[in-house]
């Protein structure tokens, strides 16, 4: 099912200027997290309205028959109506879920660019995350997939990027840090380096023989981590903008770990 939305636009037109809509695509990413968010909203502002009923209740002392109905039904009412929402919503998503269900996958991941490692900006808020409830990062170094994924190209490493508040291109990438923005395209020049390339590599697990091994990722924008929770086995990513190469030397923290305990060894 195709969701759309529409944001206005100023474009100029033989030397006046008028405004035009622009027809923005909701993904379906994008879809469950306004499901969700209306559902929270419901939950809170019936709270909320609870909360007032019940203030009154306390201070109306001498309470008719009558009013003790309004006030149990104004209370009762939307809280049945908020609760049922919710779980219709739930029931939704996951029955339009690619995955049966709600997930929850990880992926570690680095980025450099010109030969300086990148941090992702630090999380905020109560959430203590970057992105969306679904797709995120919490100031940890990890891709964190946790809940309903309609279809596996929500899932896909160019929205996350978007979520975080970045770009994710074949030849162009743009990622946030506490400092800025950084972006970077192919051809620009690193200092040391000549010009530089997007790449992006996957260390990846290989189970029945206990080793890992990396492979470098085409078309990375549209990659999906793997399914694990775990890390390894669950992907490790390295990012890289510099000169263009066949393999990685970086390594995230994790596999390092498996590698020096003997539970893991390098293909």
């Amino acid at each position: 099912m195709a969701w759309e939305t529409f944001v206005p636009s100023a474009f100029a037109h033989e030397g006046e200027e008028e405004e035009e809509t622009v027809e923005t695509p909701l993904t379906p990413a994008r879809f469950i997290d306004r499901v969700q968010d209306l559902s929270l909203l419901g939950l809170q502002l019936t709270g909320a309205w609870v909360a007032v009923l019940l203030l009154i209740s306390l201070l109306w002392r001498k309470k008719t028959e009558f009013g003790k109905w309004v006030l149990y039904l104004g209370i009762a009412v939307p809280v049945l109506l908020a609760t049922l929402f919710s779980a219709l919503g739930t029931v939704y998503l996951n029955l339009a879920s690619v995955t049966g269900g709600p997930v929850h996958w990880h992926a570690d991941f680095r980025v450099f660019a010109c030969g300086q490692e990148l941090d992702l900006i630090d999380p905020t808020g109560l959430a203590n995350r970057v992105g969306s409830p679904v797709f995120h990062e919490h100031g940890d170094g990890r891709i964190h997939v946790e809940g309903v994924v309609v279809s596996l190209e929500d899932a896909a490493l160019h929205n996350f990027f978007s979520f975080v508040g970045g770009e994710l291109h074949d030849d162009h990438f743009s990622f946030p840090t506490n400092e800025k923005l950084y972006e970077f395209s192919n051809g620009d020049l690193c200092e040391g380096e000549g010009v530089g390339t997007l790449q992006v590599f996957s260390w990846k697990t290989d189970e029945e023989r206990g080793e890992f091994y990396q492979e470098k990722l085409t078309h990375f924008e549209d990659y999906v981590i793997s399914p694990h929770s775990n890390i390894p086995p669950g992907d490790c990513l390295i990012f890289e903008f510099g000169k263009e190469k066949d393999e990685t030397e970086n390594i995230c923290s994790f596999y390092e770990v498996a590698r020096q305990k003997g539970e893991l060894k390098k293909r």
